[in-house]
């Protein structure tokens, strides 16, 4: 198989996933391999994040796929760390205003698995790339416990 690929144009395959619309905007959606598919649509790491992460105390987060049987969608949140929900109740606060978000948006409505983690694994050559399939990994654990 090729890395190569030829439309009206040669291009060189990334593993990157977008699109254009009708107005000819491309549109990044992330990483091929950070998509999450379930049985009813597939999730993408960009659009997904870029909804959690508009809330102010919201850090990053990450699009992962919590697997139990199917793969469902799940969001792990780094909040910045003044906003750290120490207590119960200020978990369930910053939960519900995530879940409120989630609701506000047609491509987020259905993620009901939120998580909150102090720090995400990273590469640490570049602090961008998250280890995503770790934070699956460890949402599953959580998940069953």
């Amino acid at each position: 198989r090729t890395s190569k690929i030829r439309l009206n144009l040669v291009g060189h395959r990334m593993g990157d996933v977008g699109y254009l619309d009708h107005d000819g905007q491309l549109y990044f959606c992330g990483r091929k391999a950070h998509a999450v598919r379930t049985l009813d649509r597939v999730y993408y790491s960009i659009p997904t994040k870029s909804i959690f992460n508009a809330h102010q105390k919201v850090r990053r987060s990450a699009l992962v796929a919590i697997r139990n049987g199917h793969d469902r969608p799940g969001i792990v949140i780094e909040p910045h760390p003044q906003f750290w929900p120490e207590t119960e109740e200020a978990r369930r606060r910053f939960e519900l205003e995530l879940r409120a978000i989630a609701q506000g948006n047609q491509l987020t409505t259905s993620i009901e698995a939120i998580y909150f983690h102090p720090s995400f694994p990273v590469d640490g050559r570049h602090n961008a790339k998250i280890f995503r399939d770790q934070l699956g990994e460890w949402a599953t654990k959580i998940k069953r416990d």
